[in-house]
């Protein structure tokens, strides 16, 4: 897989954050500015999915550090950065798209800035949006488009929603093919199963909302799921919205070979806890039995945790008398290893499962729920680990069973384990919404006064160049001001 050099107009790439000086914009006359969208798409979709993520892994207690105070872990970040660098290679690829009449990248494009913009309002909260998305797609770059107004969440989600229903209605084997496609092959109707599949995600990630009249939300859902010939959904596994990794230097799995995940990297406690009490397979894959267990890797017993809200020192000692798992060495020493998840289909069953408990679809849930359960057993079973017999007699548990009254938490607690180092940092949002499974925070290391954070707060170069919009968000926002505990419109 050979990863192209874009060659791109320097006045969009200024435009990566909103707080880059006019000055910065200029052109450089050097590098052509059209390209076909074909040269576009792998570079996006390489940013696009390349989402795996210690951080992600340690702030959502699968992981814990042990080499030194992890902010992730001990809840102590602080700010972000918005990534309008990736919204403008998409506009950049409509627009050539439009210019050559690709039609298919046009749509495209409109999934992919949809998905980098969720992403960004998921951090923070309110972001420019409106303003911002006129600036990069009309190129007006006078001193206004530095400092661009944000834009509610609610009304970021329904020009998310809208763009996403425009990419399903239009997408299409009938136009031109599209090429160079690292994902899917070049098969739209891959992208169209990916598309709805990743709306029916945002729809759920506002559940809290699901009586919102603007946004329409158990109608947008219903639309979809009852009508599958024309918003088809993911089958399989093998519709997983995911990037391969190949052995081939700059292409191989992102820790591969990585002396930090070979020495520093420990399941967290009540990770192990779970996966224990359901007596899951996936931690045989995931994780590597205590040296001083003795026992061999199928048995339960040989698996510890370290506690990721303890003290280092806690953490360091109980490392150092082999009394806690490793990540399964896998991560560092196989060069493929597992592909990066954008979104899988184990995901897009256990949202349906959560919609029927929740009354917005009808259906089975428990039938939903184990669907889910199964894709991600065998998408976890690296190097055969376990049998397709083990799959059917954990699925035969009376413990992973839906039970009356718990139904959303144990669907949400196998959506997490599922997403065990994958799905970038949707592991965290989807605990921030439910409240499932519960992050542990009482241990002398936790920072944060004990909380977990709910969001991060805005640039420091947003305060720096567009400090009116910005103030005026986090007043209209947060009460407390802009720290990582407000809580945003999505989950209130």
């Amino acid at each position: 897989m050979k990863q192209i050099k874009l060659f791109t107009v320097v006045l969009l790439l200024a435009i990566f954050s909103s707080c880059e000086k006019f000055q910065d914009f200029q052109v450089n006359p050097n590098n052509p500015t059209v390209a076909d969208p074909s040269l576009l798409l792998p570079n996006i979709e390489l940013r696009a999915f390349s989402n795996i993520s210690l951080d992600a892994a340690l702030a959502s207690r699968y992981l814990v550090y042990t080499q030194s105070s992890s902010n992730s872990q001990y809840y102590g970040w602080q700010r972000n950065s918005m990534n309008y660098a990736d919204i403008s290679q998409v506009v950049k690829m409509e627009q050539e798209a439009a210019r050559v009449g690709k039609l298919n990248y046009r749509y495209l494009g409109k999934f992919f800035r949809s998905y980098f913009v969720v992403n960004m309002t998921q951090i923070f909260g309110d972001i420019p949006y409106s303003q911002m998305m006129q600036s990069i797609q009309n190129g007006n770059f006078d001193s206004s488009a530095a400092r661009p107004a944000y834009d509610k969440q609610e009304d970021i989600y329904l020009g998310v929603l809208n763009d996403l229903k425009i990419a399903a209605d239009s997408l299409s084997s009938d136009q031109t093919p599209i090429g160079a496609d690292l994902i899917y092959g070049n098969n739209i109707e891959q992208w169209k199963k990916l598309v709805n599949s990743f709306t029916l995600r945002v729809l759920m990630s506002l559940s809290k909302k699901e009586g919102n009249g603007n946004l329409n939300i158990k109608q947008r859902f219903n639309e979809i799921v009852s009508n599958p010939s024309k918003y088809p959904l993911f089958e399989s596994n093998a519709d997983n919205a995911q990037l391969n990794y190949v052995d081939i230097t700059g292409n191989q799995y992102p820790y591969f070979n990585s002396n930090s995940v070979k020495t520093d990297y420990y399941l967290d406690s009540s990770f192990v806890d779970i996966l224990q009490e359901f007596k899951d397979p996936r931690l045989f894959t995931f994780g590597m039995p205590t040296t001083a267990s003795g026992l061999p890797a199928n048995n339960f017993n040989a698996y510890d945790g370290l506690i990721g809200s303890a003290a280092l020192a806690y953490n360091t000692n109980k490392r150092g008398l082999g009394k806690a798992s490793q990540i399964n060495d896998r991560y560092a020493y196989d060069a493929i290893n597992e592909p990066s998840v954008l979104m899988g289909y184990a995901e897009l069953q256990f949202i349906l499962a959560e919609a029927v408990v929740r009354g917005w679809i009808t259906g089975n849930a428990d039938t939903y729920y184990k669907k889910g359960i199964e894709a991600s057993l065998q998408f976890s079973n690296f190097n055969n680990t376990y049998s397709s017999a083990t799959i059917q007699d954990y699925l035969a548990q009376p413990i992973i069973t839906l039970q009356p009254g718990k139904e959303i938490e144990q669907i949400i607690t196998q959506k997490y384990i599922s997403m065990y180092m994958n799905s970038g940092w949707q592991p965290f949002f989807e605990q921030r919404r439910t409240g499932f499974p519960e992050f542990e925070t009482a241990g002398d290391g936790i920072l944060n006064d004990g909380k977990i954070p709910k969001r991060w707060m805005y640039p420091t170069d947003e305060y720096n160049n567009n400090a009116v919009n910005v103030e005026n968000a986090v007043k209209s926002q947060y009460p407390g001001g802009d720290d990582i505990n407000g809580v945003m419109w999505i989950v209130q």
